[in-house]
């Protein structure tokens, strides 16, 4: 069932799309937004494909998304909309706590990550955040990520005790990603060349093995190579 609510909004106003294949949980969030001033609920759709078709017609801030739905997943979902809707932001919307799946959607590109016993005042918060341009994980979501990267089976702390040692411009560098700033904003923080921070940044996944900023970020907290509240810095 798809639900299009008001297509009209103005820009003073973040824009909201469910993604649920429970159609109450639409209808609920519906009957909270419709009292709020600053989040307007344009569109409600059970399935991943009508929300790519809403996306084509229709610019949305924030995409409210579960997770394990038929048919396409919200990680999927999540891929799709940061390939063709760099702009939109995603926040993951679920009742699944697992690690695996909290670290997925990130890597996917989510900007949040909300469990559903969270009050409505933390969502409101969460989608603000976002909207603003930034990124959300709520206290459970954090405590999860933190408690499994420190785990005694977690693979990373089974490896050679001795980490690997980066350079001061690299350490610099590495807490700035972790801040997630980007590459041009880093080169003017530090007063070198955009080139000059490439480099280091290949230098540095190269030194620790990682493949992606979430593996990048377990890595260096487990090795002691940031602080731990310097990574998943979140408002």
């Amino acid at each position: 069932m798809q639900i299009i609510l008001n297509m009209n909004k103005t820009d003073e106003v973040i824009t909201v799309m469910v993604v649920d294949d429970q159609q109450l949980v639409i209808d609920g969030l519906f009957a909270l937004f419709i009292r709020e001033t600053k989040i307007s609920m344009v569109a409600g759709v059970n399935s991943g494909y009508e929300a790519i078709e809403i996306l084509r017609n229709q610019s949305v801030n924030v995409v409210l998304s579960d997770i394990k739905m038929p048919g396409m997943s919200g990680i999927e979902l999540t891929k799709k909309i940061k390939a063709s809707f760099p702009h939109t932001q995603v926040l993951a919307l679920t009742t699944h706590d697992e690690n695996s799946l909290i670290l997925r959607m990130i890597e996917a590109g989510a900007a949040g990550y909300l469990l559903k016993r969270a009050d409505f005042s933390e969502l409101c918060n969460a989608i603000i955040s976002l909207g603003s341009g930034n990124k959300y994980l709520s206290y459970d979501v954090q405590s999860i990520i933190m408690k499994n990267i420190y785990h005694p089976q977690s693979k990373i702390l089974q490896m050679q005790p001795k980490a690997i040692k980066l350079s001061k411009r690299e350490t610099e560098i590495l807490n700035l990603i972790a801040q997630e700033y980007n590459n041009e904003e880093i080169a003017k923080k530090l007063f070198i060349s955009k080139r000059t921070v490439e480099t280091h940044r290949r230098n540095i996944f190269a030194k620790t093995k990682t493949k992606t900023i979430v593996g990048l970020i377990k890595y260096s907290l487990e090795n002691g190579l940031i602080k731990h509240d310097i990574a998943f810095s979140v408002d």
